[in-house]
């Protein structure tokens, strides 16, 4: 991107929700592991794995291009 459209997001609150997702989804993922481990059912691991990926991508995608990270020059004048 440019400086200019980079001006245009809060790149700060892009990173923080990534991060959290992304912790999210690895929580996620290590409970299924363990969920496996115990139950002695591999496919509970296989099922969080998909789990995290449905539901953590689209989370990411629409909440990242939401206005929510836009910043508006008109309320900062």
């Amino acid at each position: 991107m440019s400086k200019e459209e980079k001006a245009k997001y809060d790149i700060e609150g892009i990173a923080t929700l990534f991060r959290n997702v992304m912790f999210a989804m690895a929580l996620l993922i290590i409970v299924g592991y363990f969920a496996a481990d115990w139950f002695k059912n591999p496919k509970l691991e296989t099922i969080a794995l998909f789990l995290s990926i449905l539901l953590g991508v689209p989370y990411l995608l629409i909440r990242s291009n939401s206005n929510k990270y836009k910043i508006d020059k008109t309320k900062t004048e």
